[in-house]
């Protein structure tokens, strides 16, 4: 768990049952008064309501064809990983909106809408990219970068996983990962502002802690 200012940052794997018992563990030690996920409404809606998976005409008009086909892909590898470890993706998150709940604490969503991020996806990846991602999503992980997908992985390894995919596919990292760590920096920003005296704990992906950590530094 890293922190700035009122702020607990805890970072979660979307399909490691480690996840949820390190989101109940912050929970137990700061007992927050809000709680920040990466999660955007849309998404929030879906998770908790189990809605059905649109179709995938729906999907290429709301995100866009190279939108779309990351989609498809991202959700082949979530699914193929949750049934190796028993876990339903999301259900850190889902774990979090309870513990929230339960305790009564505030509830803010801190991702960027996910129409955006797909919109701007489709219209900036570039085709070799998206093959190269399609290609590497059925091939095992390197052995360097092979982990226990039951366990959240270490914060090295996150790190080397940052900037192999910074550089072997600059467009996605940039739009993915880096766009969105300055969005969910600046929501925890203001949030901070808004609530100086408040205990926040934000719950994120373990792959955005160090890049909003360091946007929330050069917010100060």
């Amino acid at each position: 768990m890293k922190k700035f200012r009122n702020i607990a940052l805890v970072g979660t794997s979307h399909v490691a049952g480690e996840s949820t018992r390190r989101v109940n563990a912050a929970f137990g030690e700061i007992s927050p008064d809000i709680v920040a996920v990466e999660l955007d409404r849309n998404r929030l809606y879906a998770l908790k309501n189990k809605v059905r998976r649109p179709k995938n005409l729906e999907l290429i008009k709301a995100f866009g064809l190279g939108g779309f086909i990351f989609y498809v892909i991202g959700e082949f590898v979530q699914k193929k990983i949750g049934k190796i470890v028993n876990i339903e993706p999301g259900s850190e998150m889902l774990a979090a909106l309870k513990l929230a709940e339960k305790s009564k604490a505030d509830i803010a969503l801190i991702d960027r809408d996910i129409s955006i991020t797909m919109k701007r996806f489709s219209k900036n990846f570039r085709k070799r990219e998206l093959f190269r991602l399609l290609i590497d999503s059925f091939r095992p992980p390197a052995e360097e970068m092979a982990f226990d997908f039951s366990k959240i992985p270490p914060e090295e390894l996150v790190r080397k996983v940052i900037r192999y995919t910074k550089k072997r596919y600059p467009s996605l990292h940039r739009i993915l990962i880096d766009e969105r760590d300055i969005y969910m920096a600046r929501q925890l920003h203001r949030l901070h502002r808004l609530f100086p005296d408040k205990k926040i704990l934000a719950v994120m992906g373990a792959g955005h802690i160090d890049g909003v950590l360091a946007y929330l530094n050069k917010e100060q």
